[in-house]
Order: structure tokens, then C-alpha cells, then sequence
């Protein structure tokens, strides 16, 4: 079997994963790129240019295991307080990441989109945004997700305020305001929610991610830097996953 394609039932039995208790959607949050490579005594950006190995890496087997969504939390709106040279550097490889994988996304059959703020984001980061959006029309496996200048809390308050003109411009009325209606006006509307978020580095918080969407999801938290986060420790992640006994605030008989 070619190295990229579909794991078979046995495959995925050898690994220790099942396909029944396999997520849907996993969400990273792609931590401690800057920390590994100082550790080394490298400049921080040489940590992120490794971690963008790691991401093709997940992206890759989440690909083969067929799941359904992969989302990674690639630049929060928290991280605009960074020194400013890094964060021009952050957002240089981002736009060079997004043009040298976008051949992947298309061979790769993999959907696209992006979710956070589109102002404040360079020109040249949109314009590689919408080029693979536009090359991944029509695609129809892996659902690819990058969050960029992303903050849950502020998403929520996008929605609500989606909310408030629908109901002054009486498209709805309050008393048709649900969890579904709220779900619709997030930016993630129309894609699952995450079954299993993963977090590198050891840190044991969210960092405003997702956090309507990941109410009920399974975490999991590696001690391992992003770049240094491997094949291995994802399988471990979706087999623990797998194992869990998920009972969304109900009782098994």
C-alpha cells in the first residue's frame, strides 16, 4: 500500500485504533515551538518552521485515518502582543507555508477554510488563504481548518452580535434564539464540533480555544513541544481517545 494512502481495517487494528472509537474532529493547539528551539539554543522562529513539520504530519495521518476534521490553532488574537519581529516572522511563514502545501491539500483530496478575523491579517496571508481555498473547491475528504488571528470570546461576541441584527432586521425572533441558532452564527458553523483536542508543551489550558465548540470534547495534553510531538505520540493520543468512556453528562445503563 502507498505510504499515503487510507489505512485498511488491519492497518488501523495494528495501530491500536479502531474506526468506531476513532473522533471525528480533532483540534490541536500547537504549542511550544518557541520553547524547543530556544532550548537548543536556535532563534524562536526556527522552532516554528520546525512545528510546520509536525502540523503536515498530523494533517497527513488524519488523512489517512479518514477523519473528518483536523483543526489547528496556527495564530491566536492573543499573540498580536508579541514582540513585533517575531510576529512578522510568524505571519512570513505562515504565508510561505500556505504556498508551499497548498499542492498537498489539493493531491491530498483535503477541504479548506480558515477560521478568526480576516482584519488586521497581512494582504499576502489572505491572498495564499483564498488561492487554496479556491484550489480546494470541490475537494471532498479531510476537512482542513486553520484558525488564524483567532479568539473564542471574540467569535462569541461576533455571534451575538449576528444575532442582534437578525432579530432587529426580524429574520428571527427572540424567542427562536437556541444553541442551534447560536451554532449557525459562529465561524465554525457547519462543521463538528471537536471530539479531542490536543495540546502540546504540558500546558494544562484552552487559551480561549473553541470554547463553545469543544464543551464536551476529550483533551489531551502531551509534555512534548509542539516540533517534537510525533506519529507515535498521535496514536497514543487517539488510542487513550478510544478508551474513554464518553458520557456527555449521562450515565451508562
Amino acid at each position: 500500500m502507498a505510504a499515503d494512502a487510507p489505512y485498511t481495517p488491519h492497518e488501523r487494528s495494528e495501530l491500536g485504533l479502531t474506526a468506531d472509537r476513532s473522533p471525528r474532529h480533532v483540534a490541536f493547539i500547537m504549542d511550544g515551538n518557541g520553547r524547543w528551539a530556544v532550548s537548543r539554543g536556535e532563534p524562536r522562529i526556527e522552532g516554528h518552521r520546525e512545528g510546520a513539520k509536525t502540523a503536515r504530519m498530523v494533517i497527513e495521518e488524519s488523512a489517512r485515518l479518514e477523519l473528518e476534521q483536523v483543526t489547528l490553532f496556527c495564530l491566536s488574537s492573543e499573540n498580536w502582543k508579541r514582540p513585533a519581529d517575531e510576529l512578522q516572522m510568524l505571519l512570513r511563514l505562515l504565508e510561505e507555508y500556505l504556498i508551499r502545501e497548498r499542492d498537498e491539500v489539493v493531491r491530498r483530496n483535503l477541504r479548506f477554510s480558515m477560521i478568526g478575523r480576516r482584519e488586521g491579517l497581512p494582504e499576502g496571508v489572505l491572498r495564499e488563504l483564498d488561492a487554496t481555498a479556491d484550489a480546494a473547491k470541490g475537494n471532498t475528504g479531510t476537512y482542513l481548518c486553520l484558525a488564524i488571528n483567532y479568539g473564542s470570546r471574540g467569535e462569541i461576541v461576533d455571534a451575538a452580535r449576528r444575532l442582534a441584527s437578525d432579530v432587529a432586521a426580524s429574520r428571527i425572533i427572540a424567542d427562536e434564539i437556541d444553541e442551534t441558532a447560536f451554532a449557525a452564527r459562529l465561524d465554525t458553523a457547519g462543521m463538528p464540533d471537536p471530539d479531542l483536542v490536543i495540546r502540546t508543551a504540558g500546558e494544562m489550558r484552552v487559551s480561549n480555544f473553541l470554547l463553545w465548540q469543544i464543551s464536551y470534547a476529550e483533551l489531551h495534553v502531551s509534555p512534548k513541544c509542539w516540533p517534537e510531538f510525533g506519529r507515535d505520540d498521535y496514536f497514543a493520543a487517539l488510542r487513550e481517545f478510544g478508551a474513554r468512556d464518553r458520557r456527555f453528562g449521562g450515565i451508562k445503563s
